[in-house]
This record gives C-alpha cells, sequence and structure tokens, in this order.
C-alpha cells in the first residue's frame, strides 16, 4: 500500500460543512472526495470539470459590446439617483 500523508487545506467553514453533507449522501467523507479529484486530476492532466466565470460568456460579452458601443454612440440613458434618508 501507497505511504500517505497528511495535507492541510483551508476552506470557508460554510463550504467545507456543505460539502461533508453532499458527499456524504454519495457515501464518501471529504478526505476520499478529494483524493478522487487528486487522482482524475492526474489521470487526465488538467483539472476533471469546466471552470466557468458566466461573465465572460459570450451572451455577457456581447451584451457588454453592445452597451459600450451605445455609450460611445451618445445613445445611453442617465437615471438620477435619489439618495433616501
Amino acid at each position: 500500500m501507497a505511504e500517505t500523508i497528511n495535507v492541510t487545506i483551508r476552506l470557508d467553514k460554510d463550504i467545507k460543512e456543505r460539502a461533508e453533507r453532499m458527499f456524504n449522501d454519495f457515501g464518501m467523507n471529504l478526505s476520499t472526495a478529494f483524493n478522487i479529484f487528486a487522482r482524475q486530476s492526474l489521470r487526465q492532466g488538467k483539472i476533471p470539470f469546466e471552470i466557468y466565470d458566466p461573465f465572460y460568456s459570450e451572451k455577457n460579452q456581447a451584451r457588454l459590446a453592445k452597451s459600450i458601443a451605445d455609450a460611445e454612440a451618445g445613445k445611453v440613458t442617465v437615471h438620477e439617483l435619489v439618495e433616501v434618508d
């Protein structure tokens, strides 16, 4: 059997608790889940899932480009902010 070592990672408390509950539902603990993640990463030579930021989606980028074009063309609607006590 391979030699094992302890590894310390930092997680937000809420994330850790939610992950433990979810992995528990799968019949494993957090350590087993991280072992699966590490092994799959090594097998695939990459992170085994897509890392995605919706800000960079085609739809959002098109909307931002249109907003910039509208602003440059003077087609911007100005909204007045009103302070409320």
